[in-house]
């Protein structure tokens, strides 16, 4: 992080983190916008899921994905971590693991902007109540 020299520094910063809260927690439309979940427990957090999670943020706001992501505990992939959620609009999620920067620049790219699947994909393992 960069020292802050001056007052304008200092709006900057604000501007930049409040950029960031809007993407994580736009929940106004979340239906009609990228849904991404990252699992952040301890297995996860331990796993670079930390930095997984800034590394979307900042990606999504560089090339203006309009998106919604959020931190959730454990999804069950201890073995698969960092894992995340990625659910486009009208279609059902898909868990992404042993995601690394290189992996979430490439789902953002392949399957976030053109729809195309790519490596990772964790077979679901649970059902919900409905089910």
């Amino acid at each position: 992080m960069n020292k802050i020299k001056s007052f304008d520094d200092l709006k900057q910063l604000r501007e930049g983190l409040q950029a960031k809260i809007k993407l994580r927690e736009s929940g106004n439309n979340s239906e009609n916008i990228v849904r991404i979940k990252v699992a952040m427990s301890t297995c996860g957090i331990a796993s670079g899921a930390k930095e997984i999670m800034n590394f979307l943020l900042d990606e999504l706001e560089q090339q203006s994905i309009e998106a919604m992501v959020t931190q959730t505990g454990c999804m069950g992939y201890c073995y698969a971590e960092p894992t995340i959620e990625v659910a486009l609009p009208g279609k059902e999620p898909i868990v992404f693991g042993d995601v690394d920067k290189f992996r979430a620049s490439e789902i953002i790219e392949k399957y976030i902007i053109h729809n195309e699947l790519v490596d990772g994909i964790l077979p679901v393992n649970y059902r919900t109540i409905d089910n």
